[in-house]
C-alpha cells in the first residue's frame, strides 16, 4: 500500500446544512400547491375559464392534500390513532363540499408551507449528526515497521503510531509520544482556543492537528473513539422526549377524535338551534375544525427541546435527551463528587519546607523517578518543571507502606516517605518540621519527609490539584439560580474541608461510600443533579434526577449520566442551566400562545367572525411562530 497524506482539513469547507431528499420533495410539493392554488383563483376571477379553474384547484389539492392523506390513513391503521393531517385534509375537502374550494386550497397550501418549514427546522437541528460524522477523515497515515502506510478507519489498531501533520483531523483517540502541536478540540468539546500538546497529551478524534507534527500511540478503535461515542449518544439523544412532549403527543390522537366529534356538535348546533342554512352551518363547522387543530400545540415542544440540544452540543455539552433538557432546567441543588470532578485527579507538588529547597527537591526526584506512586510521580514533575536536576540514587527500593530508600555515591542511605519511614530510619523532626506536618495535614495534603541516614532534609507536601477555574465555574452555576451546592467524597475530612474551602462550597459530606452519596441524594433538597466521573459515582449519577459526567471520567459514569461535558469544563454546566430554563421558558410561551389561538378564534370561527382563510392563517401562523421561537435556540452560546 503506498503512502498517503490526507488533505488538510483547514482548507475544507465548513460543513454545511443540505436538504435531504425528503425535503426537497417537501418543497417541490409545496410549491405545486401554491401554483394550483394561482391557476384555479386566476381561472376563477380574472380569466373567467372553468376549466382552468378546474384544473388549477385539483393540483392544488393533490400536491398538497396526498400527502397529509398518506400520513393520516398510516396513523389511522397502522398507529391506530387520529392526528391533525386527518384534521387538515377533511377541512379541505369539507370546504370544497360547499362550494369554497379556494379556500381548501390556500388551508392546503398554508399546511405544507407549515409542515415543510418544521421539516427544515429540525433538520437544522438534527443536521448537528451528520456535521459531526463528517468530522471522521477516511483513513490515516500510520507508522508500522518504521514504514508509514495510508490505513482505512476500519484497518487502524490500538497501539498503531498514527503520523499527524499539521491541518490533518485526528483518525483515533490517541497518546502523544513524539512531537508538540497545538490542537483545535472545537468539534468536540466547543474550546475556541487552541490546546497545546506534548508527549502524554491525549488526542481526541475529530480534532484538527494546527501546526506540528505529532507521532501518536492510537488508545481506542476509530468505532470506539470520543467521536463515534458522541454520534451515538446524539442519535440516541433525538429519539428520547421530554416528558412534555410525551404528554403533548399522547393527547394528540384524543384531542383529534375530540375535534371531530365536535364538528357535527357544532354544525347540528348552528343548523338547528340557531337556524342557519346547510352551507353557512357547514362553513363555520370547517373553519372550527381547521382552528381547533393542535398543529402549533403538538410542534411546541420538539422543535424548542431540538433546538436547545444542538446549540449545547456545539457548547461543548450533550444532553442525551430532551428529557435532561427539561429536568435541568428544574434543578435546585447540584451534588459534585470531589475526585476528577472538582479536581483534576493528579497530584501536585504543593510546597517544600527546608533549609534547601532546591537540593530537597532534587533528592527526592532522584529518589522517586524508581517509583510509579502517583505521589512519586507528582515529585519528579515539579522538578523537572522548576529545571532541578535529579540527583542519582543507586539500589532504589520501594517500602510498602512507608516510601522509598537509595544509596547516594558516598554510600549514605537515602529515603522519601512518611512518619513510619523517618521513625524506621530513627530521624527526628525538628518544632518547625513537625508544624509543617500539622500545616500539610489540616490543608488535606499528603506528607513526604525526605532526609539521609538519621538526618531529616525537609518536608513536602502532594495534594491534588484543582481543576482550572473551578471556583469562578462554580460561582456562575450559583449566579444561573442553582444556589444549594454541596461536594460528596470519600476523602478524609480534612481534605473535604479544604478543597470546599477552595471553591467557595459552605456544604460537604466526607468518607462516604457509593452507597452513601446513593443515599444522600434522596436526602437533599430536590431536584438534584449529581455531577462525577468514576465508577463510584455511576450509582448516585443513575439515581440523582439529572447525571451530569466529565468527558473524562470512566466509561460507566458516562452511561450512567444524563449530560455530558465534553471538555471536562464545570464552567459549562452554568451556560447549560440557562439554555435549559431558557427552554423550558420558551415552551411554556409556545403552549400558551399555541392554545390562547384556539381558545380565542376557534369561538369566533363558530360565531361566523372568521373566515376561513382567515382560521387557516391563525392556525399556520401560530405553527410558524412556535418553530421559529424554538429555532431561535440555535443562536444561544454557553
Amino acid at each position: 500500500m503506498t503512502t498517503q497524506t490526507l488533505t488538510p482539513t483547514r482548507d475544507r469547507p465548513e460543513p454545511r446544512f443540505t436538504m435531504s431528499p425528503e425535503l426537497r420533495r417537501a418543497v417541490l410539493l409545496t410549491a405545486l400547491t401554491l401554483a394550483g392554488l394561482l391557476l384555479g383563483v386566476a381561472g376563477e376571477h380574472l380569466l373567467r375559464l372553468p376549466v382552468l379553474t378546474v384544473a388549477g384547484y385539483t393540483l392544488a389539492f393533490l400536491a398538497g392534500g396526498i400527502p397529509a392523506g398518506r400520513e393520516a390513513l398510516h396513523s389511522l391503521f397502522v398507529e391506530r390513532k387520529l392526528d391533525v393531517d386527518l384534521l387538515m385534509v377533511l377541512a379541505a375537502l369539507g370546504a370544497a363540499s360547499i362550494g369554497q374550494a379556494a379556500d381548501g386550497a390556500i388551508l392546503l397550501f398554508l399546511f405544507s408551507l407549515s409542515n415543510t418549514l418544521q421539516d427544515w427546522a429540525m433538520g437544522r437541528t438534527s443536521s448537528a449528526v451528520q456535521a459531526l460524522m463528517n468530522l471522521n477523515p477516511e483513513g490515516a497515515t500510520v507508522l508500522r515497521g518504521g514504514q508509514e502506510k495510508w490505513c482505512e478507519l476500519g484497518d487502524i489498531r490500538i497501539g498503531d503510531l498514527l503520523v499527524v501533520r499539521p491541518g490533518e483531523r485526528v483518525a483515533a483517540d490517541a497518546r502523544v509520544v513524539k512531537g508538540q502541536t497545538s490542537v483545535d478540540e472545537s468539534p468536540i468539546t466547543g474550546e475556541s482556543a487552541p490546546v497545546d500538546k506534548a508527549p502524554g497529551a491525549e488526542l481526541a478524534s475529530g480534532t484538527v492537528n494546527l501546526n506540528g507534527s505529532v507521532q501518536a500511540e492510537v488508545l481506542r478503535p476509530a468505532g470506539e473513539s470520543t467521536l463515534a461515542r458522541l454520534v451515538t449518544l446524539m442519535e440516541q439523544a433525538q429519539t428520547q422526549k421530554s416528558r412534555t412532549e410525551s404528554l403533548t403527543e399522547r393527547w394528540e390522537s384524543p384531542y383529534a377524535m375530540t375535534v371531530l366529534l365536535a364538528v357535527p356538535a357544532v354544525y347540528a348546533l348552528l343548523r338547528f338551534g340557531f337556524g342557519l342554512n346547510v352551507d353557512d352551518a357547514w362553513y363555520r363547522a370547517m373553519t372550527f375544525m381547521v382552528v381547533a387543530s393542535p398543529c402549533a400545540v403538538v410542534i411546541s415542544t420538539p422543535a424548542v427541546m431540538l433546538s436547545a440540544m444542538a446549540a449545547a452540543a456545539r457548547g461543548g455539552v450533550l444532553f442525551k435527551s430532551s428529557a435532561a433538557v427539561e429536568a435541568l432546567a428544574g434543578v435546585r441543588t447540584v451534588a459534585f463528587d470531589k475526585t476528577g470532578t472538582l479536581t483534576q485527579a493528579r497530584m501536585t507538588l504543593g510546597g517544600v519546607v527546608a533549609d534547601d529547597e532546591q537540593a530537597t527537591l532534587a533528592l527526592a526526584a532522584g529518589l522517586e523517578s524508581h517509583s510509579e506512586h502517583p505521589i512519586a510521580q507528582a515529585i519528579v514533575t515539579t522538578a523537572q518543571e522548576r529545571g532541578v536536576t535529579p540527583q542519582a540514587v543507586t539500589d532504589a527500593q520501594a517500602i510498602p507502606g512507608h516510601g522509598i530508600e537509595g544509596r547516594l555515591p558516598d554510600g549514605q542511605v537515602a529515603w522519601a516517605g512518611n512518619v513510619r519511614l523517618a521513625q524506621r530510619r530513627d530521624a527526628t523532626l525538628s518544632a518547625a518540621q513537625h508544624s509543617a506536618l500539622g500545616d500539610l495535614g489540616a490543608r488535606g495534603s499528603s506528607s513526604v519527609i525526605v532526609g539521609v541516614g538519621g538526618q531529616v532534609l525537609g518536608v513536602m507536601g502532594v495534594a491534588d490539584a484543582l481543576r482550572p477555574d473551578i471556583r469562578p465555574a462554580l460561582d456562575a452555576l450559583k449566579a444561573s439560580g442553582v444556589t444549594h451546592r454541596v461536594m460528596l467524597t470519600g476523602d478524609r475530612e480534612e481534605v473535604a474541608r479544604t478543597v470546599a474551602a477552595e471553591v467557595g462550597l459552605s456544604e460537604y459530606r466526607a468518607g462516604l461510600l457509593p452507597e452513601d452519596k446513593l443515599r444522600l441524594i434522596g436526602e437533599l433538597p430536590g431536584p438534584v443533579a449529581m455531577v462525577g466521573d468514576g465508577v463510584n459515582d455511576a450509582p448516585a449519577l443513575a439515581s440523582a434526577d439529572l447525571g451530569v459526567a466529565v468527558a473524562s471520567g470512566t466509561d460507566v459514569a458516562i452511561e450512567s449520566a444524563d449530560v455530558v461535558l465534553m471538555r471536562s469544563d464545570l464552567g459549562k454546566l452554568a451556560g447549560a442551566v440557562r439554555l435549559a430554563r431558557d427552554a423550558r421558558r420558551t415552551v411554556i410561551t409556545n403552549l400558551l400562545f399555541a392554545f390562547g389561538v384556539i381558545l380565542i378564534v376557534a369561538p369566533l370561527a363558530v360565531a361566523g367572525k372568521v373566515p376561513l382563510p382567515l382560521g387557516v392563517i391563525a392556525h399556520e401562523g401560530g405553527t410558524v411562530f412556535v418553530v421559529f421561537m424554538g429555532l431561535r435556540l440555535l443562536g444561544r452560546r454557553l
